[in-house]
This record gives structure tokens, C-alpha cells and sequence, in this order.
């Protein structure tokens, strides 16, 4: 039997609560396939434990973490902790030594679902968003001085390289090549950032080259937001830096009923470390321990999850139990406009697993 290693890392607000729900819906895909089985182990890293040692994860817990398969990690970020120190107490502090540079955020209406756009009926959207993810806009380039003083200055600086550039862009369009349409879409912000979204394009330009197959065009990041909400049938796969993308698949979320449903992976794609799978909702402390949080997302974090660990039919499998249950209005959480409760929709996705024969 093929045994997979988990780290499994609630973290913080609902994070705990939907990393739960994640387990035991992976564990009843393992349980109904027969041939692995997950070995999770799980971490109290986060606010609390920020809390008790002034620190989010231990020294060594990016070290401790390279041993596992994957990273299963739930949310952070607490009202009462600077965002800026939780994040980058824990989940930057993984993804980035652990390479983890595509951010790989899907987007489509599930079955059930409504988008807020008018004359969407849900084959209009259909996104893979690739999101470069360790350097640009959140390379932690900056610093502060004369703090307090009128002469006080504060800088952030956009590190972009050829070779975190190059990558990305590769992935992206292998990504999109490997699509039924292979389109891509390249954001950009080239028109005001004159030096380093330049470079972004000029390297976009040159990768292309080596995929012909591959329809592409440009868009300056502003009336990208236009078109995912205008025409959002004219896009499939889209490519943009950190902070660009970190925003566009808020948005992508959004148009496609929740920011609930969302999964993302954070892939370290030569598979030298482990990827981290997690939804992108957030901590969302103003429903922690009320038991209403979507747990959907979470799920589909754990098929993007399962797939990258090989284990494709029972991601297939999940992803159809995923559909089945978003179908029924009645097992919509509060987010989706209905009343399920956390435990109903884990608890009927767990029974559609056992059902699906395929």
C-alpha cells in the first residue's frame, strides 16, 4: 500500500475547523480506494502558538517539514497579531525556502453555485490563475527608517529576476498547453512599471516563442479586472505576478459564488521539497467555532492534493462527490446563501464518496 506523509497545519481562525473536515474527507477517499493511505501528522503552528513562544512556527520548522509528501494547511492571521507578522511568521516562512513558486489557483462555478454576473450560467468560467510566488511584489525586499520621525521613510521593493521570470512563465504556458484551449493570458502593469514589468513582458515574449500551440495575449493588470467581469469567457489561463495574482483570484473567487469554494496549491514543481495545498478563504474570525464555515474549498484543495501525490482517481473521485454536494441547495453554508453547517456538507461528501462506483 502507498503511504503518503502529511503535515497537516490548521493554523488559525476557521483553518482548524475546515483542516479537520479536510482529513476525514481524505481519509474516506483513501478508506474507498484501497491502495494508500495517509500518514498525517499534525503542527499547532500559528497564532496561539505565537502567543506562547513569541514566535509563529519553531526555528526548525521548515526543516521538519521537508520530510513529508505534502503540507495540508488551513489559514492564518489573527485580529490581535499584525498581519504582517503572521504572515510571514508562517505561511511565507514556508513557501518561500521551500521554493514553493507556483501559486495555482483553479476557478469555475461548481454545480449549484449561482455567479453574481448577470448572463453567467457557469461554462463562462473556467480559470487556472498561475500566481509567481516568490519574489515580485512580496519578496520582502524594504525597510523602515527614522520610524516615528517627519523624515520617517518606508520602502517595499518588486524583486523581479530572470530567473524567477523564466520559470514561471514556462509553467504557465506549459500549464496552458496542456488545457483543451491553450490560451494564455499575461498580466501585466508594464505601462507604469517601467523596469521590472517590463522585463516580465519582454521574458513572456521569449518563452512564447518555444510554444506555438499556445494562443497568448497581454493585459495591463487594471483592465484585467474588466475583462473577468465583462468577458469572462475570453480567458482560460492567466499568468501574474504576486501581488497581481494574490488579488485577480480573490476576485476569480468571488465571480464564481465564494470565496468559500476556492483551493489553491503552492507547487514546488521539480518536486525538490514538499507543495502545500490550501484554500485561499482566509481566517475569517467572525465565524470561528460557530461551525458554518465552507469546508468546500478545503475539499478541493485536498483533490488538487491528491493528484499531485499521483492518486488521480481518488481525485477524481472527490471532485465528483465535491459536485454532487454543491448540487443540493440544501447543503449550501451560510456563504452560498443556505444554512449547512460545516459537519452537513463534510458529512455528505463523505457519504457521496461511499456511493460514487466509478
Amino acid at each position: 500500500m502507498r503511504i503518503h506523509k502529511i503535515a497537516a497545519i490548521g493554523g488559525d481562525g476557521i483553518g482548524p475547523e475546515v483542516i479537520a473536515a479536510g482529513l476525514q474527507v481524505l481519509d474516506a477517499c483513501a478508506r474507498r480506494e484501497g491502495g494508500f493511505a495517509l500518514d498525517v501528522t499534525d503542527f499547532d503552528w500559528g497564532s496561539d502558538y505565537y502567543r506562547k513562544h513569541g514566535v509563529m512556527m519553531p526555528q526548525d520548522g521548515t526543516d521538519r517539514l521537508r520530510r513529508f509528501d505534502a503540507i495540508y494547511f488551513g489559514a492564518v492571521g489573527a485580529p490581535d497579531i499584525p498581519d504582517h507578522i503572521t504572515l510571514w511568521g508562517l505561511r511565507l516562512a514556508i513557501c518561500q525556502p521551500l521554493d514553493q513558486y507556483a501559486n495555482v489557483r483553479p476557478t469555475r462555478i461548481l454545480p449549484g453555485i449561482v455567479s453574481p454576473l448577470r448572463n453567467v450560467s457557469g461554462p463562462e468560467i473556467d480559470w487556472v490563475i498561475v500566481r509567481e510566488n516568490s519574489e515580485g511584489e512580496y519578496a520582502g525586499v524594504g525597510g523602515r527608517v527614522h520610524k516615528g520621525l517627519p523624515e520617517e521613510v518606508a520602502t517595499d521593493v518588486a524583486m523581479f529576476t530572470r530567473a524567477g521570470v523564466t520559470r514561471i512563465m514556462r509553467f504557465a504556458f506549459e500549464l496552458a498547453r496542456s488545457r483543451p484551449r491553450k490560451l494564455l493570458t499575461v498580466v501585466t502593469k508594464s505601462n507604469a512599471q517601467r523596469h521590472g514589468m517590463v522585463m516580465w513582458d519582454d521574458i513572456a515574449a521569449e518563452v512564447a516563442r518555444n510554444y506555438p500551440d499556445v494562443t497568448w495575449d497581454k493585459m495591463l493588470v487594471d483592465a484585467m479586472t474588466m475583462r473577468m467581469t465583462l468577458r469572462p469567457e475570453t480567458l482560460d489561463t492567466i499568468v501574474a505576478t504576486n501581488l497581481h495574482a494574490d488579488i485577480l483570484s480573490d476576485l476569480a473567487a468571488a465571480l464564481a459564488g465564494s470565496l468559500g469554494i476556492a483551493p489553491t496549491a503552492n507547487l514546488n514543481p521539480e518536486r525538490h521539497t514538499p507543495s502545500m495545498f490550501e484554500p485561499i478563504h482566509g481566517s475569517a474570525f467572525d465565524i470561528t467555532g460557530k461551525g458554518i464555515a465552507n469546508p468546500i474549498g478545503t475539499f478541493w484543495t485536498g483533490v488538487m492534493m491528491l493528484d499531485h501525490l499521483g492518486e488521480k482517481a481518488a481525485a477524481a473521485r472527490l471532485m465528483k462527490a465535491i459536485e454532487r454536494v454543491t448540487a443540493d441547495p440544501n447543503l449550501h453554508p451560510p456563504d452560498l446563501g443556505g444554512t449547512a453547517t460545516t459537519r452537513q456538507v463534510t458529512d455528505a461528501v463523505v457519504r457521496a464518496i461511499a456511493r460514487e462506483n466509478e
